[in-house]
């Protein structure tokens, strides 16, 4: 049962998908691209590099989360920094490119300058995810050649048509990490170092430019939910899987073995229609052949 995955974005929410192609895995399907955005591009690089869902979920599990969102010299303007994440990049990835990858892969991010998606499947691994993470504003954007880089979830948070360029013919499973349209809007918690002071923290949390940022997540989130919901309907994955992942922030430290076993959840509650696309594949298939 061959199939192609599109890992969408959702930062912390993204140790999903490691349980998601686990059980994918142990069921018979075979993989055979993956297109990724944010946390799914970083995922699907992995994977598509030759890692074993247990090997990513242990690598990720050994980051110290609290280290990763310093301010490097030399980033741009942004809530948090990346130096963290680009150091534990260039040391696991140094400078391997889609050139080393062992499945067809793709990444995607937007460019600020031109407007447009960017599908990243050559040059540097690192440049590509670094392009794919970075959350506006709140993560610096990544300057390659004239392009300002800033996450793919912007345009497209779940990359459905990158992930069918790769093998038109094969069913898509799209694996979907924000909430359906409805519900209460959702704030972000920007992490803060841990010698930060909570007194501190707990009076500029109730200052009033914090309750405006508030409200400005809490309407980004919403417009990410619509987003998200209408490009489902236009790029119409074959499958979608959703682990139940709502009640985790994008930037949570979390612990990785637990997020991972939500995916595996998600399969199973999925498999019933995964199994009946390829029992009507399978019957179309002798129909067409009669």
């Amino acid at each position: 049962m061959d199939i192609t995955l599109a890992l969408g974005g959702g930062g912390a929410k993204g140790n999903s998908h490691i349980g998601v192609i686990r059980r994918l895995e142990k069921e018979g399907f075979r993989i055979k691209g993956i297109a990724g955005t944010s946390f799914g591009g970083l995922v699907a690089a992995y994977y598509a590099l030759g890692y074993s869902p247990d090997q990513i979920e242990d690598m990720f599990s050994l980051l110290d989360q609290a280290l990763l969102y310093g301010h490097a010299p030399g980033e741009g303007p942004s809530l948090l920094g990346l130096a963290g994440v680009t150091h534990w990049l260039q040391g696991s990835l140094s400078d391997r490119t889609f050139d080393d990858l062992k499945l067809p892969c793709v990444l995607t991010a937007v460019d600020l300058r031109s407007g447009n998606e960017v599908l990243f499947s050559n040059g540097p691994l690192v440049d590509a995810i670094l392009g794919s993470i970075a959350l506006p504003g709140i993560l610096p954007a990544r300057y390659i050649g004239d392009q300002e880089l800033v996450d793919g979830g912007v345009l497209d948070p779940v990359p459905v048509a990158p992930a069918r360029s790769l093998a038109p013919k094969l069913s898509v499973v799209a694996v979907v990490l924000t909430a359906p349209i409805g519900g209460p809007a959702q704030s972000w918690n920007i992490p803060m170092p841990s010698s930060f002071p909570r007194p501190l923290m707990d009076r500029l949390s109730k200052m009033r430019y914090a309750l405006a940022l508030d409200t400005f997540m809490r309407s980004l989130d919403i417009m990410g939910r619509a987003v998200t919901q209408y490009r489902l309907e236009v790029d119409r994955p074959d499958v979608i899987i959703r682990p139940r992942v709502t009640e985790i922030d994008t930037l949570d430290r979390v612990d990785v073995h637990a997020v991972a076993r939500k995916g595996e959840e998600a399969v199973e509650e999925a498999l019933p229609e995964l199994k009946r696309l390829f029992t009507w594949r399978k019957r179309f298939r002798r129909v067409m052949g009669a």
